[in-house]
């Protein structure tokens, strides 16, 4: 059985930090890229960031670019996001998802598997 628990969220004035977790249990996530999404009140999901097998690949939207910092621990079987200088609008419930791919590559546009519930951003002013 899947079990996958997203943590780390919280509130935190804007220029803050938080650093999310996403740990899974049931598969490994060696063969899959991973990705953080998040969904906001009254919007549609979006695609983050992404990680490839192997970590050689990684893709930001552009949003986040130079702010946020994707990271994968295999041993652990763990995601990570690192959240730096937090605006308003990065406020969402941030999840992870995975699919399994190709060494080196990954892409937002990809139909991702989710299975957690999530964990709510929520950025002051």
């Amino acid at each position: 059985q899947v079990q996958v628990t997203e943590s780390g969220g919280g509130l935190e004035q804007a220029g803050g930090s938080l650093k999310l977790s996403c740990t899974i249990s049931g598969f490994s996530i060696d063969d899959w890229a991973m990705a953080w999404f998040r969904q906001a009140p009254g919007k549609e999901r979006e695609a983050v960031t992404c990680i490839s097998r192997g970590a050689t690949g990684i893709v930001y939207v552009d949003s986040v670019k130079g702010r946020f910092t994707i990271s994968r621990d295999n041993a652990k079987n763990a995601l990570y996001l690192q959240m730096n200088s937090l605006r308003p609008e990065d406020t969402a419930l941030y999840f992870c998802g995975a699919i399994r791919g190709p060494v080196g590559l990954c892409s937002l546009a990809w139909s991702y598997r989710f299975w957690g519930q999530g964990t709510q951003v929520t950025v002051s002013k």
